[in-house]
């Protein structure tokens, strides 16, 4: 069966999009270049070889959107990188859990001095932390320091990039980051792919991403991927919006129950004055 897309693009953020853009051994330049714009100078990285995820995740959903890369830095070190696409519930101890995966996994048998290498935790969040809300910053990178703000162990770290409040036009793109972060964002509602995101890497990025190149196998894949998405954002946005509207009854129920006439709790909260009054 082949599928009629409106977007000529894939959306990056879904499970398919993910993996075929940052998971694929045939594509691992694209991972190359964005760890670059993320990791500290020290750890450039030169190549990448990808575990067998089937052990990653505890569910299925997880395993998808979670991938361990074993990096070799330019200046020969050897680290490892844990990308994850995150979802909203728990994403910190989420995240925070699966980042000790990599870490045990570097156990030897007999003697050995504990020595591990670094371990990166990189979130490609399409949702703002609700810690956050207020603050403009957008990456995120997280130390284990002591309690006089020191670093006490450098060598894990998370990298946490809230998507949503990345607000850059085309044409206001300054950086390699930003047009990084543009493409996660805007990729699947772009026409066609920009001039000012031209050059042999986003040449690469936009053909891996360019439906009309997929399988019909890959297109079903892909079908069913956006299907979850959208699925999942639409149950967040509807539990969302019924905490609100639950939190708003509440206050109206505690001013009600104060005395406060009806004429001012409808001005306050926005219920009708018959809502409230049907309220107990």
């Amino acid at each position: 069966m082949v599928f009629s897309f409106k977007d000529k693009y894939i959306n990056p953020l879904t499970d398919f999009g993910f993996k075929r853009v940052f998971g694929s051994e045939p594509n691992k330049v694209l991972l190359i270049d964005f760890l670059n714009t993320l990791l500290p100078k020290h750890h450039r990285v030169a190549e990448v070889t990808f575990k067998n995820t089937e052990n990653l995740g505890s569910t299925a959903l997880d395993r998808k959107a979670i991938f361990d890369i074993y990096c070799q830095g330019e200046n020969g070190d050897r680290f490892i990188v844990e990308v994850q696409k995150a979802k909203q519930n728990y994403f910190k101890d989420r995240s925070v859990y699966y980042s000790t995966f990599p870490i045990q996994e570097q156990a030897q048998q007999g003697d050995w001095d504990y020595q591990l290498a670094a371990v990166y935790t990189i979130g490609v969040l399409d949702f703002i932390f609700e810690d956050h809300r207020s603050d403009e910053t957008l990456l995120h990178v997280v130390e284990l320091k002591d309690q006089n703000c020191n670093v006490f162990y450098d060598k894990l770290k998370f990298i946490y990039i809230e998507l949503p409040k990345f607000d850059k036009t085309l044409d206001a793109l300054e950086s390699h980051f930003d047009k990084w972060l543009f493409v996660l964002k805007h990729l699947a509602e772009l026409p066609n792919q920009p001039t000012s995101l031209r050059g042999s890497l986003f040449d690469q990025l936009f053909s891996v991403a360019e439906i009309a190149n997929f399988s019909p196998i890959e297109q079903e894949t892909y079908e069913n991927s956006l299907k979850y998405y959208r699925d999942l954002n639409n149950v967040v946005d509807t539990s969302r919006q019924e905490g609100r509207q639950e939190g708003i009854l509440q206050v109206a129920q505690r001013m009600k129950l104060a005395g406060v006439p009806t004429s001012e709790i409808s001005t306050y909260t926005g219920l009708s004055s018959e809502e409230v009054s049907g309220l107990e």
